[in-house]
């Protein structure tokens, strides 16, 4: 949930640390001055070829471990999507980025600018968020940043009077679901009724409206939004779908507003009659506009919040059903004795190895898999072992599950390790958690573009473990399913 926020005053308290990767960002003079190896290729040839790699011959992850192998550096040259012919007015050219060292420099606002780079070079038409650019496209020094940063911190500070019991009554809803296909079918999909969950507690709580009031928002407002998000971020994700129909169809051109403004649309209309209250303090605490208002907040309910969660969730759930370990046994066993009689953010706080899963999950599967940043002025960059020279304007890419499998930070780093992060050893590795758009240990700030919700986000993400073993003794299942569950005795 990437929201952009001023400083942290209302955080719900995970710990954090005065300690700050980026202090590493200045590059030790004891460190050789390299060319940054690879290259763009020739113009138009040169990008196709990589957008074809990129999304067709090898995937994301594959384009960039090939590249680091090649060049023996894992900073170097190359494009990313999108590209030509029908994105004309889109650089593909980027500097990689791809360890903790000199991804690092990409929360550093002194050395890069974040204005209309939230995907890269391309962006999706305005006409998306009501014509108005939402604080993720803006960079911190342009004035409205700041205004829109404190409305969405105030807009946390609202919903936390209600967040956990909101998340708790969603949850129960879900589980209740779930429980009831099993015993009729044998197996029940968790994927749909885990949206319902995340689109009902997120409107409650961000907006203080609830779906139910209108039955077409209620059972089909998480579909709109899945659609809204599809369209904007298609020329951008790898599907998985037949090739070359992927390429042809879905990575070629931008998608037009006009396929979801009906769904968009219903949405606003939503949000204006029952959000009246938090669109009011947008403008009478914020000084913003009622466009301004509705359209941040409905890109932070979609986008941030909604689309962040549907993605980071379902790889959390298979990651515990899918264990062979015992780890289901420990969670069980660290919730009995830690939750009390009522779930909270204070009591899974106390619970490390559900922290910890949850950190473990977000290191392995960042709920947005890149970063980028364009160089503000001329810098040096180091990363373990280099320094490079970087150009202003030149733009950034950090491709996070690899950044976050640096060999030099973590320990068997392409391993699923529950308890990483517990101990004095795990509290010093949040420092190189990077999923918010910064350091876990960081404080979002009017000055940077960090999550402002990342503990919301962390916290709610244990509460959810922690409820399913309040309620189950163990699940069984995959990747998008619930075989089979034990009841809590």
């Amino acid at each position: 949930m990437m929201i952009c926020s001023s400083k942290m005053s209302v955080s719900p308290g995970v710990q954090s640390s005065s300690e700050s990767p980026l202090s590493s960002a200045r590059p030790p003079t004891s460190l050789p001055l390299r060319t940054i190896p690879g290259s763009h290729g020739w113009p138009l040839l040169g990008p196709i070829s990589d957008r074809l790699d990129y999304f067709w011959f090898q995937g994301p992850e594959t384009f960039f471990r090939k590249r680091i192998e090649k060049y023996k550096s894992t900073v170097f040259r190359t494009n990313v999507p999108p590209s030509f012919p029908f994105f004309t007015n889109v650089n593909p050219n980027v500097v990689a980025v791809l360890d903790t060292k000199s991804f690092s420099h990409l929360f550093d606002m002194d050395l890069v600018e974040k204005r209309n780079i939230l995907v890269g070079d391309f962006m999706p038409s305005v006409k998306f968020t009501g014509d108005v650019r939402v604080c993720a496209y803006l960079d911190t020094s342009e004035p409205q940043h700041s205004h829109l940063k404190n409305f969405a911190m105030d807009i946390l500070k609202q919903g936390s009077k209600t967040w956990v019991s909101e998340v708790l009554a969603s949850l129960e809803t879900m589980w209740d679901s779930i429980e009831s296909t099993i015993s009729k079918s044998g197996s029940a999909s968790y994927l749909i009724p885990l949206q319902q969950f995340v689109f009902k507690f997120l409107m409650k709580s961000l907006i203080g409206a609830d779906p139910s009031v209108s039955q077409e928002i209620a059972d089909s407002g998480y579909i709109m939004l899945d659609r809204w998000l599809a369209v904007q971020l298609l020329p951008t994700v790898k599907i998985g779908v037949l090739q070359p129909l992927e390429e042809i169809f879905l990575h070629s051109w931008a998608y037009p507003f006009l396929l979801v403004s009906g769904d968009y649309n219903k949405l606003c209309d939503f949000v204006k009659k029952e959000g009246k209250e938090v669109l009011r303090r947008g403008e009478t605490e914020f000084g913003l506009s009622t466009e301004d208002s509705l359209h941040n907040l409905l890109f932070i309910l979609g986008f941030n919040a909604f689309g962040g969660f549907s993605v980071f969730l379902p790889g959390l759930v298979s990651r515990i059903v899918s264990d062979k370990t015992g780890l289901q046994e420990k969670i069980r066993k660290e919730v009995k004795e830690k939750g009390g009689s009522t779930l909270s953010f204070d009591s899974v706080k106390e619970m490390p190895l559900v922290m910890s899963v949850v950190y473990e999950t977000l290191r392995l599967s960042p709920p947005v898999p890149t970063q980028y940043g364009r160089a503000r002025k001329d810098f040096q960059l180091s990363s373990h072992d280099s320094v490079y020279n970087i150009k202003k304007g030149e733009l950034l890419c950090g491709y996070q599950p690899l950044v976050m499998r640096d060999g030099k930070i973590f320990d068997e780093p392409e391993s699923f390790k529950p308890d990483r992060f517990t101990n004095e050893k795990g509290s010093e590795l949040l420092n190189y958690l990077y999923w918010s758009n910064g350091p876990q240990t960081g404080s979002p700030s009017a000055s940077n573009k960090q999550c402002a919700a990342k503990d919301y986000v962390v916290l709610t993400a244990a509460l959810f473990v922690a409820y399913i073993f309040s309620r189950f003794d163990s699940i069984v299942g995959d990747s998008s399913s619930i075989t089979a569950v034990e009841k809590a005795k």
